[in-house]
């Protein structure tokens, strides 16, 4: 079989795929924002083994990967992330992504200092073809700039 035989190596799948891909980053930064973060969550965009990798922590695997965002969230009235559009690269069921983001966080009141601490990164990732789609493997969000306190900082 050649590879024009094979509808997943058409160029039109492999848009389709790159856009299910970067669709993952958009659906887990908005998440971050307005959505209610569970397993059920988890599950919908990471791979079992999945590791995500903030500029101060990280998590591997699946067990927990919600919890450990609601705290790392927690330190925070609310947020907003804005990405670039993603540029995915595909290759049979893998996949690899890059990104800009720039992310404003809100401090709870009361602290001293600014009332925001935004930050902008580069935003780095692979993903998987799984039996229920594409999911995200890596996502890993390297620090470029910073403005404000960090959290823990305002005192």
């Amino acid at each position: 079989m050649t590879s024009t035989d094979d509808e997943s190596f058409a160029p039109g799948a492999a848009m389709a795929d790159a856009f299910t891909v970067g669709g993952l980053l958009d659906r887990y930064l908005l998440a971050l924002d307005s959505e209610k973060l569970d397993d059920v969550w988890a599950r919908s965009l990471f791979t079992a083994d999945a590791v995500v990798a903030f500029p101060l922590s990280q998590h591997e695997g699946i067990d927990g990967l919600s919890e450990w965002h609601r705290n790392s969230l927690a330190h925070f009235a609310r947020t907003q992330h804005l990405n670039s559009p993603a540029v995915v690269d595909c290759a049979g069921d893998e996949a690899t992504l890059r990104a800009n983001l720039v992310s404003t966080h809100v401090h709870h009141p009361g602290g001293r200092g600014p009332e925001l601490f935004t930050a902008g990164t580069s935003v780095s990732g692979a993903a998987r073809r799984t039996p229920d789609g594409w999911r995200l493997t890596r996502l890993s969000f390297g620090l470029i700039w910073v403005d404000g306190e960090p959290p823990g900082a305002r005192g």
